[in-house]
């Protein structure tokens, strides 16, 4: 199958990470909403499936965390601990509910400490399907606006391993929808290779390889992400997937001098979308910070100017207004 073609959009583009997650309660449709309003290109479901097949918005599989579930007595029986990826973790999961009993929790915020005002809104909101994320997305595209969905495929070695293969299932559901092609309002990415692979052979959609600044690709596909980011490692990447999506250190450690990585990603052929920009102190480079609490927002606004002045395609923000702001300036002054 032939390389993705360029986005008709012009970059960059504001990906909002799990949608406005720094106003709102993470993969809620509220958080969503939220962020279309705001004005993002995409908003992003990190995507998990449930014991009947069915895709659904969940930052991980354990839902212990973003979820009610411990309240709920009758699944009590259901904690148990697995090893996914490597890792023990102990907890509620994704694949030992139906939809039906995932509808009964509620979500709550991950990070209650540096997002007060976010758990206010606990117990308020489903965890929502990607359908209902797709259904969503075209209900606000409209007027000439299109609003396009960003799908991680999360853990898939792991749900294959447990006999709930993610790929082909991914693939017919946005083909479904009406979404096949590179010039579609879709990005599928994923921090594992081996699947990326496999739905390249699928779909037309545009692919992103997720990579982080240290360890690597659970599937063992390669050494390291840093190895990946070697001029000869991008090629390979070029092969099947549009672009890449590195951690923010992986292009500028903080206060540090930039890497070459964007030079060397355009280079290769391919986009880059980092992640992710998140408005308090305990995300941003001591540059950056405000005062000293780490839940106070600091300069985010300038954090994502830099990356745009390296000449990054697109970026991740838990802040989409505060993002499509920074783009929007960013482009009226050059």
């Amino acid at each position: 199958m032939a390389t993705p073609a360029p986005h008709p959009l012009s970059p960059p583009i504001v990906i909002a990470h799990r949608g406005a997650s720094g106003l709102r309660p993470e993969h809620t449709l509220a958080s969503y909403s939220l962020a279309i309003e705001q004005g993002a290109d995409f908003i992003e479901p990190d995507l998990v499936l449930t014991k009947d097949n069915v895709f659904v918005a969940r930052h991980e599989n354990d839902i212990t965390g973003t979820t009610n579930v411990a309240s709920h007595p009758e699944f009590a029986a259901r904690r148990t601990t697995k090893l996914i990826d490597g890792e023990s973790h102990t907890g509620w999961f994704t694949e030992d509910f139906t939809l039906a009993e995932l509808k009964t929790l509620r979500a709550i915020e991950r990070l209650p400490r540096l997002r007060p005002d976010n758990a206010k809104y606990d117990g308020q909101f489903e965890i929502p399907t990607l359908a209902e994320v797709i259904a969503l997305a075209k209900r606000h595209s409209v007027g000439g606006r299109v609003v396009g969905i960003y799908p991680e495929t999360k853990h898939p070695s792991y749900f294959a391993s447990i006999g709930h293969p993610m790929d082909a299932l991914l693939v017919a559901q946005l083909k479904a929808a009406g979404w096949s092609k590179p010039s579609d309002p879709v990005f599928i990415q994923s921090f594992e290779v081996a699947n990326l692979k496999r739905i390249h052979t699928m779909t037309g959609l545009r692919l992103i390889q997720l990579m982080d600044s240290s360890g690597g690709p659970a599937d063992h596909a390669a050494p390291s992400y840093a190895e990946m980011t070697t001029p000869e490692g991008l090629k390979a990447i070029a092969r099947y997937a549009y672009g890449i999506g590195p951690g923010l250190a992986m292009i500028q450690n903080g206060d540090a001098a930039p890497t070459t990585l964007v030079a060397d990603a355009h280079a290769a052929g391919l986009r880059l979308h980092p992640w992710t920009f998140r408005a308090e102190n305990a995300f941003l480079p001591k540059s950056l910070q405000v005062g000293t609490d780490p839940a106070t927002h600091g300069h985010i606004d300038t954090a994502i100017r830099r990356y745009l002045d390296l000449g990054i395609d697109g970026f991740f923000t838990d802040f989409p207004g505060i993002g499509v702001q920074a783009r929007n300036a960013a482009k009226e002054n050059r």
